[in-house]
C-alpha cells in the first residue's frame, strides 16, 4: 500500500509543474480580452460607444458602408449624430426654390401674354372703326400664330410679338438688377420675357427671308407679378421702378400702343444705287426684291434709368 501510494502522489508533482505552466499562459491570454470586448460590434446603447472613444474611431476606421457627399460613414440609428447632408437633399431644395418659383413666373408671363392679345384685339377693332370709309384697303388685323405668339398689322408694318418659354435672369449690373428691390429677394432675379419684333408686312407676306425685323421692345415679367419695360428710345419709356410697375391691363395696352407709334414712325430707307447694282440668281429665286430697304432710326437705350 505505501508503495502504490508513494506512486500516485509522486504523479502529480512530475504533472503539476508540467502543467502548472500552460495553466499561466491560459491565464495572460483572457487578461487581453477586454480589450477585444470594450468595443462590440452591436452596442446596446450610444452610451456606451461614448465612453470608448478609442473603439468608435476604430469602427470609423473599419467602416465599409454607405458614405455620404462629405466622405464620411452615415451615422447609425440612435446615434446622436447628426448625418451630413446628402445630395439628394440638395436637389430637393434647389427644386423647391428655383424650380417652383421660375414655374410661377411662367404662369404669370403667360398671363401676361395673354393680356396682351387681348389688348391687341381690342385695338384693333378701335382702329378700324376709326378709319375713314375711303382708306378700307389699308389693312388693320390680328392674327393668332400660336400658344407663344401673335401679330398686329397696320398698313405696311407689322408687329411681332412673342413670348419665350424659359425663364432668364440678367448679370448683376444689368437693367433692374442692382435695385433693392431686386436684391431684397433672390426670387426677384427670374424673368420670364415676351419680344416686340418689328418687320415690313411684305417681308412675310412675299417670304422675303432676308429681310430684316428689329426688336422694339422687350418686357420682362418677376415672381410678383411686376414687370420691367425696355425698348428703342421712340417708346418713350418713362423711369423704369420695377417695384411700381404691377402688371396692369392698361400698362398692355401703353406698351402696345407705343410699339405700334414707333413702328409707325420709323419708315423704310431704300438702299444705295451702288448696293444694288446686281443681284445673284438666289437672291432671284428667294424673292429677294432688288430695292431692298430697311428701317433706321431704331436706337435702343442700353442705359435706363431705374
Amino acid at each position: 500500500m505505501a508503495k502504490s501510494s508513494n506512486k500516485i502522489t509522486a504523479a502529480p508533482e512530475l504533472f503539476a509543474p508540467a502543467e502548472t505552466q500552460p495553466a499561466t499562459d491560459l491565464v495572460a491570454a483572457p487578461a487581453k480580452k477586454p480589450a477585444k470586448a470594450r468595443g462590440p460590434k452591436t452596442p446596446k446603447s450610444g452610451a456606451a460607444l461614448a465612453e470608448t472613444p478609442a473603439a468608435s474611431a476604430e469602427a470609423e476606421a473599419v467602416h465599409s458602408g454607405a458614405t455620404a457627399t462629405d466622405d464620411r460613414p452615415t451615422a447609425e440609428a440612435g446615434s446622436p449624430t447628426a448625418a451630413p447632408a446628402d445630395r439628394l437633399d440638395q436637389i430637393f431644395d434647389g427644386l423647391k426654390q428655383k424650380s417652383t418659383a421660375k414655374q410661377a413666373i411662367y404662369r404669370n408671363t403667360l398671363a401676361a401674354f395673354d393680356c396682351l392679345r387681348a389688348v391687341s384685339q381690342e385695338l384693333v377693332v378701335e382702329l378700324a372703326s376709326k378709319r375713314p370709309p375711303l382708306d378700307a384697303s389699308v389693312v388693320l388685323e390680328y392674327r393668332s400664330i400660336n400658344d407663344m405668339e401673335f401679330h398686329i398689322r397696320f398698313s405696311g408694318d407689322l408687329l411681332v410679338f412673342v413670348m419665350h418659354s424659359n425663364i432668364v435672369t440678367f448679370p448683376d449690373d444689368y437693367g433692374p438688377m442692382p435695385s433693392a428691390y431686386v436684391s431684397g429677394d433672390f426670387r426677384r432675379r427670374f424673368f420670364g420675357h415676351i419680344m416686340a419684333y418689328n418687320f415690313m408686312a411684305d417681308s412675310i407676306k412675299y417670304q422675303r427671308l432676308n429681310d430684316p425685323g428689329y426688336l422694339v421692345g422687350r418686357l420682362l415679367v418677376n415672381i410678383d407679378n411686376h414687370y420691367f419695360l425696355e425698348g428703342v428710345q421712340q417708346l418713350e419709356l418713362p423711369n423704369n421702378d420695377m417695384s411700381d410697375n404691377v402688371m396692369t391691363t392698361n400698362a398692355m395696352r401703353l406698351f402696345i400702343e407705343s410699339a405700334m407709334i414707333a413702328a409707325v414712325n420709323n419708315d423704310l430707307i431704300a438702299p444705295p444705287l451702288a448696293e444694288i447694282q446686281k443681284i445673284n440668281v438666289k437672291q432671284k429665286l428667294e424673292n429677294q426684291q432688288v430695292s431692298r430697304g430697311s428701317k433706321v432710326g431704331f436706337s435702343f437705350s442700353h442705359e435706363q434709368a431705374i
